[in-house]
């Protein structure tokens, strides 16, 4: 399911890091190695994620949140899975 060219999406205006890494799902402790471009994304879901609890609502926030697990879900569906779903 990776074997595809991931490509930033428009959507996405943060920086795209130089290398990725392994992360470890906040919750369940399962960890996962994600690219420069999936790590990228992945803190923005989190930090959108946190900014939504700690209840700030931008509509532009949300909406690029849910972009963002969408994003994973189609371009890492395993990653998805281990540290998001």
């Amino acid at each position: 399911m990776k074997n595809k060219k991931q490509v930033k999406p428009e959507w996405f205006t943060g920086v795209v890091y130089d290398k990725g890494t392994t992360v470890q799902n906040r919750f369940g402790g399962d960890s996962y190695e994600l690219n420069a471009l999936e790590l990228s994304i992945y803190d923005y879901i989190i930090g959108a994620s946190n900014a939504a609890e700690l209840g700030i609502h931008h509509d532009k926030l949300i909406t690029d949140l849910r972009k963002g697990l969408d994003w994973f879900r189609e371009n890492n569906p395993k990653a998805y899975m281990v540290l998001l779903d």
